[in-house]
């Protein structure tokens, strides 16, 4: 462990006031005033004896305290940590999660209570992040517009937090596929070609977005990204009546079709999600993705210290104040 200063330079200013009181001259003041002899030699006796107090030492060493301890703090000390050791086998995972409109529907049954589709996606994703060993993971949200809500990084409790705050229509009601791969593929680039994965995970069709999933299918092909996709929903949804609770058919806007193209054209897979069970049935077999070996790396936790000599300048310079205003009081 060390501590480490980022900006160093910045120390070069510590003798500035000490230039300054040395170069500074006086105002002089045209204003007419009455001199007094007897007044004028009270005056300067006092002056004497007073910059040659004990106080006004100790206010010279606050001063100076307080500027060293500003200055410290400026230049930003970090505390630098022993090097750990990061996992040298795993892939970089980013899955992508529809959040559009249509994963509002509730049919979904967990423990006996029908919930919507997110509901049910983050209960399941979550419990996969969490047995990823060794392995980046990222996340993507998508409806009609896509955008990286966790970069690929180890930090799963994060990603599990970001995921279960994601909110339906956040993105809008639309659904961009296309656009969702494009974002992974540019967010995958660069790394090694053989640990790029993309789980794809939606209720609906292609209905936004620039890009049209099998043209963005094509460029995932080229930049080596295999891309797993899950189609999730009933298509029948829960009606509670006089003779209770009946399965309504709502239709189903999935395009099985086009997934089944992502997958096979990037070497992924198709899997169908009805229920809950399904999808952890899925998301099982997607956890025997076996981990590859990828170059060591060292991480160094890097720790912030400048708030501690902020800290002090700002108690130095309480007692600088708290100083001059018992040498007021004492004149």
């Amino acid at each position: 462990m060390s501590i480490n200063f980022l900006w160093p330079w910045l120390f070069l200013l510590l003798p500035v006031p000490l230039i300054y009181r040395k170069f500074r001259h006086p105002s002089e003041s045209k204003a007419p005033y009455l001199q007094s002899n007897i007044l004028f030699e009270l005056a300067k006796n006092q002056d004497d004896s007073l910059s040659s107090s004990s106080r006004n030492k100790f206010l010279f060493l606050l001063l100076a305290a307080t500027w060293i301890c500003l200055i410290t703090a400026i230049a930003r000390p970090v505390k630098i940590g022993e090097p750990i050791a990061l996992p040298t086998t795993g892939r970089d995972i980013l899955m992508a999660v529809d959040i559009s409109g249509s994963m509002e529907r509730e049919d979904m049954i967990i423990n006996g209570r029908q919930v919507n589709r997110l509901f049910a996606v983050k209960s399941v994703v979550g419990d996969f992040v969490s047995t990823r060993l060794g392995d980046r993971l990222g996340l993507i949200l998508f409806g009609e517009r896509a955008y990286l809500q966790t970069p690929l990084t180890f930090d799963k409790k994060t990603l599990q937090k970001l995921l279960v705050e994601a909110q339906i229509g956040f993105a809008g009601n639309g659904t961009a596929i296309g656009d969702a791969i494009g974002l992974s593929i540019k967010k995958l680039q660069e790394r090694s070609d053989a640990d790029r994965v993309l789980i794809l995970l939606t209720d609906g069709s292609n209905t936004a977005g620039v890009f049209s999933p099998l043209e963005a299918s094509e460029v995932a092909k080229k930049a080596k990204v295999k891309i797993y996709t899950i189609g999730i929903g009933d298509g029948r949804q829960g009606s509670r009546g006089l003779f209770g609770q009946t399965l309504v058919n709502q239709g189903n806007d999935l395009d099985e079709r086009t997934l089944i193209q992502i997958a096979e054209l990037t070497g992924g897979k198709y899997f169908r999600a009805r229920d809950p069970k399904e999808l952890e049935r899925i998301y099982d077999q997607l956890n025997l993705l076996e981990p590859i070996e990828q170059e060591a790396e060292l991480l160094r936790p890097i720790s912030s210290l400048f708030h501690w000599p902020l800290l002090l300048s700002l108690v130095f310079s309480l007692a600088v104040m708290s100083v001059k205003s018992t040498n007021k009081k004492a004149i």
